[in-house]
């Protein structure tokens, strides 16, 4: 007994011994931490001295976690440096994010910055298209012909127009409010996109539009509303052989970061003044996001976080033909391509196709606690929401046959159906329950009043005693006081056009264009090897050793000159499939104004240029002293530079037709034969004397006339025809003014040349 108090009175003594030495460890542990802090303030203290411009670059960033802090230039920040940061800012998108957001804006209230607000209204808007109805709006090959020769008479004014007028949106009217999220509702064909569309500034030109909409007080011509507002469409548009990174980077790079960096240099004015020390984490997101021009921004990995699309981010978007992303994330994709700009008003159609309840909630979860908290505007159309993610919303609209049946706060909307007599049984979601009430075939089973025989209640009805209901009596109340101008902020909405400079807009794309030629390396691979294999053909069949230089043999050199020219034109044929693939993704971004069209096709010819080098290079080179051709090395080199810019035309001719075709059929119905036309009257097939007068036009705009003229000149000028020692001296002068007229190519350079 006294042995085991005796062993523990010493394992009492032995732990009070570890427990004073951890004393002693966290008391110094203690100073080490307080000489870090010591440090850090003082790299602080130098970091404010800096001037505004250096200041804002700079921030104190730890790669690891309770790592040292250093100091960073924002604009340079690495992957691994972004990714981390995003990490302990954003651990969990459902129960970070709304945190980090309050200390975004705790920040800015500090020193008394607002976040720009927008409101949008629109009033008595009626949009009307012109439509053909029965038979002739079905697409059979008489009706194109029918409708395309009724357009042209349209046009010249002979025809009249037989189409009819279809009103797509009934005199509507109403208040989108910041910091409110916005539901909208609606059976399909209801004008929920045409609604979106018209709010968005983006409705097509051909519509018939009247009312107006306006942001904050001004009309849609008083800003560039692509640019403030976003329009997520319900259509997933996107390059295949991106990866979702890689998408989203290209989209912030080009949309900018709006007003950011005038906000970041008035905020650390003010705090550099009240000496207000903001938390390292913050600052240097809040400066890294401001910065724009980077390939990789860390606004990019914050949307992929909150999106879930960090678990896919490196992989390839895909399409039809190359494996890739799920549905449900390429639908994440064409979200985050909008949210990743500066945009300030989002209207986003049908965001939820493809995504199960669970995913759908957390993305509007987090857009709910961005407009709450940041101060947005955004209008939201879901099909059918769980009851858990329509809770979220604050306000609702809901259409039905291009009208406006409720528009309001989401507690009063059952309140305004009980009114006219129906009432959402307590087993139904409201949301499902307010696009069936509506309808004709689900509407008798709502109906409440046992007093009064149900009597279908059509959608105008609905429409005319919502503006006698209290909830449209404050919206038209509110609508006839016109908004104060004077509140809206200065940063609120955009003036400029695009969203950086144009020299940054083309150096986006030519790092895209560049990144599609490697992702497309086979493409080129197998164009070289075509023409390594045709030239190899062409070698084996045009020998020289069986071909000397006398008229006869003349017509067969000419013939391998027109084989070489052919061969180049008919190189340039696969831009033709790759440009109409790339086509719905360039109109989609050129109408959200990412960029101007000519800073999209100028990097593809640009960067084609080195290619075309080696592509000509491979057939010029191993045929040319093959066969046989005038050994000059000018006249090699005239040859080479010669089907260079036939190569060049050739490309461009095709992404020409694929642009004015737009589909894939049409584009490689009008290619070859374009092609054929032009080798036609080209005046090697059929001499230019022995075309007809009515086609004689079709020589002079044929590219390969032009091409076969120069280049046989270039060969039949050369000192190799003059040099042949079985003619006599009247021959050997007038052998390549023969051999050109027994070939049938009259070129007024040779003929006037030789004629001497």
């Amino acid at each position: 007994m006294e042995r085991e108090i005796h062993r523990v009175t010493s394992l009492r003594r032995d732990s009070s011994l570890w427990r004073r030495d951890s004393n002693v460890f966290s008391r110094s542990s203690s100073r080490f931490q307080d000489e870090e802090d010591d440090e850090e303030a003082l790299r602080w203290a130098a970091l404010e001295r800096l001037p505004t411009y250096d200041r804002v670059r700079r921030g104190m960033l730890s790669v690891e976690e309770g790592g040292e802090k250093v100091e960073v230039d924002v604009g340079r920040l690495g992957a691994h440096e972004s990714r981390a940061l995003i990490e302990r800012l954003v651990r969990a998108a459902d129960d970070d994010h709304e945190l980090f957001l309050l200390k975004l804006k705790e920040r800015m209230d500090n020193v008394g910055i607002e976040y720009p607000t927008i409101e949008v209204r629109f009033e008595r808007l009626q949009v009307e298209a012109q439509v053909r109805v029965g038979t002739r709006g079905l697409p059979t090959l008489i009706n194109s012909v029918t409708n395309t020769l009724e357009a042209i008479g349209n046009t010249l004014h002979v025809v009249p127009n037989r189409k009819q007028a279809m009103t797509v949106l009934h005199d509507v009217s109403g208040i989108v409010k910041p910091r409110r999220m916005t539901l909208l509702l609606g059976p399909p064909g209801s004008g929920k996109t045409t609604l979106l569309l018209a709010l968005a500034g983006k409705l097509d030109k051909e519509l018939k539009v009247s009312g107006k909409v306006t942001y904050n007080g001004h009309g849609l011509d008083e800003f560039v509303p692509q640019r403030t507002a976003a329009y997520i469409s319900q259509h997933d548009l996107h390059i295949g052989e991106m990866t979702v990174r890689e998408t989203l980077a290209f989209s912030a790079r080009c949309q900018g970061v709006g007003t950011r960096y005038e906000m970041l240099t008035e905020l650390a004015r003010r705090e550099k003044a009240a000496n207000i020390k903001p938390d390292h984490d913050i600052d240097v997101y809040m400066k890294a996001s401001a910065m724009g021009g980077q390939e990789s921004s860390i606004v990019t990995e914050y949307i992929l976080k909150i999106l879930g699309l960090d678990i896919c981010a490196d992989t390839l978007v895909g399409n039809e033909m190359l494996r890739g992303i799920s549905g449900g994330q390429r639908k994440r994709v064409t979200t985050g391509e909008m949210l990743v700009g500066p945009a300030k008003a989002l209207f986003m159609d049908e965001i939820s196709t493809g995504l199960d309840s669970s995913t759908t909630y957390q993305i509007v979860n987090s857009l709910r606690q961005t407009i709450h908290i940041l101060g947005g505007t955004a209008v939201i159309s879901l099909l059918q929401p769980a009851p858990e993610t329509y809770n979220l919303f604050d306000d609702i609209i809901l259409l039905s046959d291009g009208q406006v049946v409720y528009q309001g706060p989401r507690d009063n909307v059952l309140e305004f159906f009980q009114f006219m007599g129906f009432k959402c049984p307590s087993r139904k979601g409201v949301a499902d329950f307010l696009q069936e009430v509506t309808s004709k075939k689900d509407q008798e089973q709502y109906w409440c009043r046992s007093d009064r025989p149900y009597r279908f209640v059509p959608v105008k009805q609905f429409a005319d005693a919502f503006c006698s209901f209290h909830v449209g009596k404050s919206i038209e109340n509110e609508l006839k006081e016109p908004f104060d101008r004077t509140r809206s902020h200065p940063a609120a909405l955009a003036t400029s056009k695009f969203g950086v400079s144009r020299m940054e807009l083309l150096k986006a794309t030519i790092d895209r264009e560049l990144l599609l030629m490697k992702r497309n390396a086979f493409m080129y691979i197998f164009k070289a090897v075509n023409l390594t294999v045709m030239a190899f053909i062409v070698m084996t069949t045009f020998f020289r050793t069986n071909m000397r230089r006398d008229p006869t043999y003349g017509q067969i050199y000419l013939g391998a000159l027109f084989f070489a020219i052919d061969t180049i034109m008919f190189n340039g044929f696969a831009e033709l499939g790759m440009t109409v693939m790339k086509l719905p993704v360039f109109f989609k971004q050129r109408d959200l104004l990412f960029f101007p069209a000519w800073a999209y096709t100028l990097p593809s010819w640009i960067l084609q240029i080195p290619i075309t080098f080696v592509e000509v290079g491979v057939y010029v080179f191993t045929t040319y002293y093959v066969i046989g051709f005038d050994p000059s090395v000018s006249r090699f080199f005239k040859q080479y530079l010669l089907l260079l810019a036939i190569n060049q035309m050739s490309s461009s001719l095709f992404r020409f037709i694929a642009g004015v075709g737009r589909d894939m059929v049409v584009s490689h119905t009008f290619g070859p034969l374009a092609l054929l036309t032009f080798a036609a009257l080209g005046g090697f097939i059929l001499a230019r004397p022995d075309i007809k007068k009515w086609w004689i036009w079709g020589y002079w705009i044929s590219p390969i006339s032009y091409a076969q003229n120069a280049i046989s000149t270039n060969e039949f000028l050369g000192p190799s025809w003059n040099n042949v020692s079985t003619l006599s001296l009247d021959e050997k002068t007038n052998l390549p003014l023969r051999t050109h007229k027994k070939s049938n190519i009259y070129s007024n350079y040779i003929d006037s040349f030789w004629s001497k």
